[in-house]
């Protein structure tokens, strides 16, 4: 029963992260501080730049320094394609 709490926890926490080179609009407004506005905004600009880095986020008009930390442990970026 343990092993059991101990996999669920570990996987929920795995499904904590929010990718920012595949998330939607509903994943990446679970971020603080992102709405369905800059939500969008994100997406519209990984059209053209693929992030390589969670710290390239502060690229995205209207995302700063302090929204980045905010989130810092909630991201992740996968491989770019």
């Amino acid at each position: 029963m343990r092993l059991f709490i101990i996999l669920v926890l570990f996987v929920s926490f795995l499904w904590s992260f929010v990718d920012i080179n595949s998330a939607n609009v509903k994943e990446l407004s679970s971020l603080k501080g992102i709405g369905k506005v800059k939500a969008q905004a994100i997406i519209d600009y990984r059209k053209d730049n693929c992030f390589r880095s969670v710290k390239e986020l502060v690229k995205v008009k209207g995302i700063g320094k302090k929204t980045l930390e905010k989130n810092l442990s909630k991201i992740t970026v996968s491989e770019c394609q």
